[in-house]
């Protein structure tokens, strides 16, 4: 998933099937050019430039390393549990959480024949914490204080503090396992030039028209070698990266993609649901959630949201289901929780303070406080799946009842955005959050923690010194859910972020097309191995 920071809004490194088919399509609607019957072309609008696992932080390289790479563990269909892949079996020694011990499988091998030992796991977590990329993955190995092989299947992490959550992140692509005999062990390897064990090898990587460093084409295989519990429905898998989402649903439209992912605009991915339903299209849809969230965020170091009152009121105003439904044309649901629907830990605790909209109360909140009213405001977006009409329906809500007066603004230079909130530019803006793996801490900590990654300058000591740490102890990740229903419920009564809504995962593919439904759940993999083609 980029640093943290770049992860949001367009992942933005950061915690959710009902399927109808339409009639057949013709011969003429099926990928010309990328391979035979079962070879499938999957379209993205998240772009990406890196996918060597060192350097790769963003939804649009991970989307090819959870295919082309093993892990030691992996999340299967619909678990935020991660189970062993490469790895035979994996636990935790000693009674608190700071080390893990997890047994190879055996006869494991690269794609290029050569061995997977357990010197390659411990190359491969050690050189993504030694490149240390700024656009990398290597914080989510900070807690790792060493990492070694016991013969050639054993490894044994060394942790400086309990981490409960670190089966989850080497679940995730920062846990590729890459070929010491391939890759340097202090510079990213050259995209053509990937090497690993995963279901599928990378045959070709092209980079996208116009001149830049983003790439335009993946071409993966079946990888001979591959020894895991992966069955393949194709032989070959293509993605193709295009630039806008109009582009996305242009290629669809042509056939020149068999299937896209979840960046189609909302509005498009609508209609297409409504043309199904009138028998007028012969693509099919998918739709699930998705584990992407969307917040609207305060600088809690700023004179006027600054004062609890004012963010509560704010808080109070929000109507998340007119949003869903008028902005993002039901592709989107209402979010009461930092933790997203089907992630443990996920609760309605905005809903439970601040309910529905309520004019009164918000009035309340700030004559109680003794603000001048009207709240004068200015809130900053960057980057909206719904363009402009996001924050201006933000706008509107807010200003219900004449209590808020706001004014909108963007920047549309994402490196500038990031940087203006970092340094405390903005008193109110819109940030999205992709979470790197299924857990609730991963969606809380990164966030609420000493201003995390919003920088909203906002850190109650009784998260960040105890019910953080405390809840990183627990194994049983599920018995950890109290800790962040605490820590939710502060986040609540103090607003320095208030969730918006949740994704909807939707997927549109040609009627020939199977398997999609199988893909899309809470885990945020998508796996090409389900996919398959009827003709």
């Amino acid at each position: 998933m980029k640093t943290s920071a770049e992860r949001l809004a367009v992942l933005g490194c950061a915690g959710l099937v009902a399927v109808t088919v339409a009639g057949c399509g013709s011969v003429t609607d099926a990928v010309k050019g990328d391979g035979g019957s079962k070879s499938v072309t999957m379209g993205t609008a998240q772009l990406t430039s890196v996918l060597d696992p060192a350097g790769a932080y963003d939804s649009g390289s991970w989307l090819i390393l959870r295919n082309a790479f093993q892990s030691l563990l992996v999340f299967p269909a619909a678990s935020s549990s991660p189970v062993p892949d490469a790895a035979q079996s994996c636990e935790f020694t000693g009674g608190d959480s700071t080390q893990y011990h997890c047994t190879l499988r055996p006869g494991l091998k690269f794609s290029n024949g050569h061995p997977l030992t357990a010197a390659d796991v411990v190359f491969s977590i050690e050189r993504t914490k030694k490149i240390n990329d700024k656009n990398g993955p290597s914080g989510l190995l900070s807690s790792i204080k060493s990492v070694e092989a016991k013969g050639d299947n054993e490894v044994v992490f060394q942790l400086t503090a309990p981490d409960a959550t670190l089966p989850a992140k080497l679940a995730s692509p920062v846990g590729a396992i890459v070929d010491h005999q391939v890759y340097p062990a202090d510079a990213l390897l050259p995209n053509g030039k990937l090497i690993g064990s995963g279901p599928y090898k990378v045959d070709s990587v092209e980079a996208l028209g116009g001149g830049g460093k983003s790439i335009g084409k993946v071409a993966l295989s079946a990888n001979d070698k591959y020894s895991g519990d992966v069955k393949l429905r194709n032989d070959k898998f293509t993605v193709r990266y295009y630039d806008q989402a109009a582009d996305l649903k242009t290629a669809l439209d042509k056939g020149d993609v068999d299937l896209t992912d979840d960046s189609l605009d909302p509005n498009a991915a609508a209609q297409i649901r409504s043309d199904q339903q009138g028998g007028k299209t012969d693509l099919q849809v998918v739709e699930g959630e998705s584990n992407n969230t969307r917040s609207l965020v305060f600088n809690t170091k700023d004179a006027v949201v600054g004062n609890v009152a004012v963010r509560q009121a704010a808080a109070t105003l929000l109507d998340r289901k007119a949003l869903a439904r008028d902005v993002f044309a039901r592709t989107v649901q209402p979010l009461y929780s930092m933790v997203p629907a089907g992630v443990t830990g996920h609760n309605t605790v905005f809903f439970d303070k601040y309910g529905d909209q309520d004019v009164s109360k918000a009035k309340k909140l700030l004559t109680d406080a003794k603000v001048q009213l009207p709240v004068k405001i200015t809130l900053t977006w960057s980057r909206s799946r719904a363009g402009a009409a996001e924050a201006d329906t933000v706008k509107k809500q807010l200003e219900t009842g004449g209590l808020f007066q706001v004014t909108v603004q963007q920047e549309s230079d994402w490196d500038k955005y990031k940087a203006g909130f970092a340094d405390g530019k903005y008193q109110a803006y819109i940030l999205g959050w992709f979470a790197d793996y299924p857990d609730a801490d991963n969606y809380i900590s990164p966030l609420v923690v000493d201003g995390g990654v919003y920088h909203d300058g906002w850190d109650d000591p009784r998260i960040s010194q105890k019910l953080v740490p405390d809840g990183l102890k627990m194994t049983d990740r599920g018995a950890a859910a109290g800790n962040y229903n605490q820590i939710q419920s502060i986040v609540a009564d103090n607003a320095p972020l208030v969730p918006l809504f949740q994704d909807k995962a939707f997927y549109a593919a040609r009627s020939y097309i199977t398997g999609v439904e199988s893909t899309v759940d809470t885990t945020g993999v998508f796996r090409f191995g389900e996919i398959g083609r009827s003709r």
